[in-house]
C-alpha cells in the first residue's frame, strides 16, 4: 500500500513539474520569439495553431507506433470541445489586447473562484473552509505581486469575461472526459488536437491580423525565428501533455491555485534574465501565494483523509457486523449438530 502511494505521489510530482517547467519555459521562448527586440512574431492566435499541429502530429505517430490506444468519444463532444477551447485562447487574446495589463492580471486569478463555482453547479463539488481560505490567501498574493494599473473598458471587459468562463469551463470538461470515457491523458489530447489545429490554421492568421494589424504572409521567416518557432512548439507538446495529466490527476480547481506558481517562476526568471524590476511588494505578494499553496495542498490532503475514513469507518463497522453475524451462524450450527448427535443417541440434553 506504502509503496503504491508513494509511487502515486511520485506522478502527481512529476506530471506537476513537467507543467510547470514547460509552461515557463514556453512563455520564455514566445518572449523571445514575439518582442520587437526578439524576431516579432507578433501572430499569437497562429502560433497557437502550430502547437496543435505538432500534438496532434506526436498523437498520431504515438497511436501508429501503439504506445497509445484510440477509444471512441463521440465526434459532436470533440467539436464542442475545440470550440469552447479556441474561444479560450481568442478571448485571452482579444482581453490582453484590449485592456490594461493590470486588467488582464485580475481576470486570470479570477478564474479560481470561476472555476470552483463551476464545480459547485455542474458537480455539485463543495470545499471546505480551510481550502476557500487557501484560495483567497494566493488570489490577493499573486494580486500583489502582478496587478499593477487597472483600466476597464465594455468591449474589453465582455472578452475578458468570454475568455474566463471558456477558460474555466475548459479545463473542467477535460477531467470530465476522461472520467466519463475513462480514457488516458494523452489519448484525449490526440483526439481533440487535430480539430483545434485545423480551426486555429485557419482562423488565426484572420484573428491575429484584426488584432495587429499584420499578414503573416507578410513576415520575414528567417532561421533564427524558425529554431524558436520549433523550440515553441516542442514544448507546447509537453505543456499541453502535462496540462491533461494535471487535471485528470487533481481538479480544475487544484490546477488553478497551483497553476500561479508558474506566474512567481516567470517573474523571477524576468527578474533574473531581463532585468526586470524586482520590488519590496512583488517579493511579499510571492511569499503570500506560495503560503497560500502550501495551505491549499494540506487542506486538499486533509479533505482526502477525512473522506477517506468516512468510507473506511462504515466498511470497518460493515466488516465488524458482518463478522458477529457469521460467528453467530457458527455457533447456532454448532448446537444444532450437538442437538443432532444427542437424538441419534437417543439423549437429549434440552
Amino acid at each position: 500500500m506504502g509503496d503504491k502511494k508513494s509511487s502515486s505521489l511520485v506522478c502527481d510530482l512529476g506530471a506537476w513539474t513537467m507543467n510547470v517547467v514547460s509552461s515557463v519555459g514556453i512563455i520564455m521562448a514566445n518572449k523571445e520569439l514575439m518582442s520587437p527586440l526578439g524576431f516579432g512574431f507578433a501572430f499569437a492566435t497562429t502560433l497557437t495553431g502550430f502547437h496543435f499541429t505538432v500534438t496532434a502530429l506526436v498523437g498520431l505517430v504515438s497511436n501508429a507506433a501503439g504506445y497509445t490506444s484510440s477509444k471512441h468519444i463521440p465526434l459532436w463532444e470533440l467539436v464542442w470541445f475545440a470550440i469552447v477551447a479556441n474561444t479560450s485562447i481568442a478571448g485571452m487574446n482579444f482581453s490582453l489586447m484590449l485592456n490594461s495589463v493590470g486588467f488582464y492580471q485580475i481576470s486570470k486569478l479570477s478564474m479560481i473562484p470561476v472555476v470552483c463555482v463551476m464545480e459547485w453547479i455542474l458537480h455539485g463539488k463543495h470545499y471546505s473552509k480551510e481550502v476557500k481560505m487557501a484560495v483567497a490567501v494566493v488570489i490577493v498574493g499573486v494580486g500583489i505581486c502582478t496587478v499593477t494599473d487597472v483600466k476597464v473598458n465594455g468591449k474589453g471587459f465582455l472578452c475578458a469575461s468570454l475568455a474566463i468562463l471558456s477558460t474555466s469551463f475548459q479545463q473542467i470538461t477535460i477531467g470530465s472526459l476522461q472520467k466519463k470515457y475513462s480514457i488516458g491523458s494523452f489519448e484525449l489530447l490526440s483526439k481533440t488536437a487535430p480539430i483545434q489545429a485545423i480551426s486555429l490554421l485557419i482562423l488565426g492568421p484572420l484573428i491575429d491580423y484584426f488584432l495587429t494589424g499584420k499578414l503573416l504572409a507578410n513576415f520575414n521567416l528567417t532561421f533564427g525565428a524558425f529554431l524558436f518557432i520549433l523550440l515553441s512548439c516542442s514544448l507546447a507538446v509537453f505543456c499541453n501533455v502535462s496540462q491533461y495529466l494535471c487535471i485528470g490527476r487533481f481538479s480544475a480547481t487544484s490546477f488553478q491555485v497551483l497553476g500561479h506558481m508558474k506566474t512567481l517562476c516567470v517573474l523571477t526568471l524576468g527578474w533574473l534574465l531581463f532585468d526586470v524590476e524586482m520590488t519590496f511588494k512583488n517579493i511579499m505578494g510571492m511569499v503570500l501565494a506560495v503560503v497560500g499553496m502550501l495551505i491549499y495542498s494540506w487542506a486538499v490532503e486533509a479533505e482526502k483523509k477525512a473522506a477517506a475514513s468516512k468510507i473506511h469507518l462504515p466498511l470497518v463497522k460493515q466488516q465488524n457486523q458482518q463478522g458477529e453475524e457469521t460467528s453467530r451462524l457458527l455457533s447456532n450450527e454448532g448446537k444444532e449438530q450437538s442437538l443432532l448427535k444427542d437424538v441419534e443417541f437417543g439423549v437429549s440434553r434440552g
